[in-house]
């Protein structure tokens, strides 16, 4: 066995047994550890049925718009779905209005209305209104439906 074999194997015990001490773990150090699911865009997650799927809404709020993006159960991956859009009931001054979601196709990632991960809504009020309940109506991912599915913008509906 030569001296850099050798050398590269010690290396490797010692970062493998001090890695692996038995010590309690700190609280900041065991929250660094779990997995927390974050939306990509740093915008609110509203699950869908047991996990299963997210829908991250992403306010513009120059624009008037809120985009949302399907996203798998981790929120790591984009989920194109052939839905033709869906409906988005908030409630905003003691009123309920509607936001109609629309598919929107981008050639950069191959995505077409048929089969896309992003939808947008635009509505006036969306400009000076940063915070509302609301509801997803009826939603379709592949061979699943979701319906009335409450949430809170920009809270999200994470049961904490």
């Amino acid at each position: 066995m030569n001296y850099s074999m050798l050398l590269c194997l010690l290396v490797g015990s010692l970062s493998l047994g001090l890695g692996g001490c038995d010590r309690p773990q700190r609280p900041s150090e065991a929250a660094a550890h779990q997995h927390k699911d974050l939306p990509p865009h740093g915008g609110t997650p509203v699950t869908l049925g047991d996990d299963a799927f997210h829908v991250e809404f992403v306010r513009d709020a120059e624009a008037g718009k809120l985009s949302a993006y399907v996203l798998d159960d981790e929120m790591e991956e984009f989920v194109r779905g052939g839905s033709p859009g869906f409906t988005v009931v908030a409630k905003v001054g003691g009123e309920e209005r509607a936001l109609e979601f629309k598919p929107v196709a981008d050639a950069a990632t191959g995505e077409t209305l048929a089969s896309t991960s992003l939808y947008e809504a635009q509505a006036p009020w969306l400009k000076t209104t940063a915070a509302f309940d609301a509801v997803i109506k009826t939603l379709s991912i592949h061979d699943q439906v979701f319906t009335d599915v409450a949430f809170n913008f920009p809270k999200g509906n994470a049961k904490e």
